[in-house]
């Protein structure tokens, strides 16, 4: 086996300071490693269980300097970064996912595009640069659809669904519906009629060194994840071979280094046979991996710190015969004491202040064991 890259007690740096770098943080300090955060909010989360801060702005050049020559390996929890970061950090440090993967993800066109050109099932789409290229991307698509922003969407932010039914005796306005996004650039995808949502949440390291958990279903709400439940219900063994083997794919054709989630919808044909369309890829840890921490042998945080710093992935086998992840929104949250004195569950708070509507707030897990 070849000598890992980094060792425990370097320290490694994360850029971004909410509750999926708080959580990297904490899966880099059991295995003996520093954790660094970047942030320019002076609150985040991930400050409280770091050992080192820089609160700056992330096109903040020579913050930036600074902080990659404080750390030994870059990561980051969000894929919203500004590229000319990623040059700046790339350019100094080992940065994983690599600067090539995250441009790949920032841009929904660029990515469709990409998983595409793998022979990988996507829907249909088409850019949308005005209201007369929506107007022709209708056309040749049709509805229903969604018009998406190519760029900073996020739990249902960023995009509008378009239904024939909805526009009335007026009839579809192109222009209207740009307008709602702010004109931005936009790709149109047609709707996917789709029996559940599903992800697969999966590592790879430097060597090539592949493992992905086990396939689970997703159920949104106002279209923020509320749920997920592993394995899959309903996924035949088969299926979710196919779903593994396609995130197995984008990640070598990528050549990514760290944890990924790709976001599929489970269909069925015309001929019943069930299969998978590739909604999206997340290059970062995932909330619908957060069943991981006690539901798998090892956690997607601290899987994504064992392939970052080049060394041996860790087994993804659950460690009960299924496992509930449910998100705590808002004032949900508050009902902590509740959760605590339930036999089973495993409490997660991430630490934030006010809880606001839409907000994650934290997360609680079960674990079924036995026949």
């Amino acid at each position: 086996m070849s000598k890992p890259l980094i060792a425990p007690g370097a320290t490694v740096g994360i850029i971004g300071g909410g509750q999926l770098g708080r959580m990297i943080a904490v899966a880099a300090a059991q295995y003996g490693l520093k954790a660094h955060i970047y942030c320019p909010d002076p609150d985040s989360p991930a400050f409280e269980v770091a050992g080192r801060r820089t609160v700056a702005a992330y096109d903040d050049a020579a913050a930036l300097q600074a902080f990659v020559e404080s750390v030994d390996v870059v990561t980051y929890e969000f894929e919203n970064i500004p590229s000319r970061t990623a040059e700046i950090l790339a350019a100094h440090r080992p940065l994983h996912p690599s600067a090539s993967a995250l441009a790949t993800t920032q841009d929904r066109l660029t990515e469709k595009s990409f998983v595409a050109g793998l022979g990988i099932p996507v829907a249909p789409f088409r850019a949308v640069d005005d209201a007369a290229g929506l107007a022709q991307a209708v056309r040749e698509i049709g509805l229903p659809a969604v018009l998406k922003t190519r760029r900073f969407g996020y739990d249902g932010k960023g995009q509008l669904m378009l239904r024939q039914e909805d526009f009335g005796e007026a009839g579809f306005d192109p222009a209207a519906a740009m307008a709602s996004l702010h004109d931005q650039p936009c790709i149109l995808e047609g709707f996917v009629p789709f029996e559940a949502e599903v992800s697969v949440v999966a590592a790879r390291n430097a060597e090539g060194r592949f493992s992905a958990y086990a396939p689970c279903a997703n159920e949104h709400r106002h279209h923020i994840l509320a749920r997920t439940v592993v394995p899959a219900p309903g996924m035949t063994p088969e299926t979710a071979a196919e779903a593994v083997s396609i995130a197995r794919a984008i990640a070598e054709a990528l050549d990514y280094v760290g944890v990924l989630a790709v976001e599929m919808f489970l269909v069925r044909g015309a001929d019943g046979r069930a299969g998978v369309v590739v909604n999206e890829i997340a290059p970062r840890v995932h909330n619908s991996g957060h069943w991981t921490i006690e539901g798998a042998e090892t956690s997607q945080f601290a899987q994504h710190v064992r392939a970052i710093c080049g060394w041996p992935l860790g087994s993804p086998a659950l460690t009960g015969r299924s496992v509930e992840m449910l998100n705590l929104i808002g004032d949900q949250a508050d009902d902590w004491t509740r959760i605590l004195a339930e036999p089973g569950s495993h409490l997660h708070l991430y630490g934030k202040g006010a809880a606001r509507p839409g907000r994650k707030m934290g997360h609680l897990t079960r674990v079924a064991t036995g026949a």
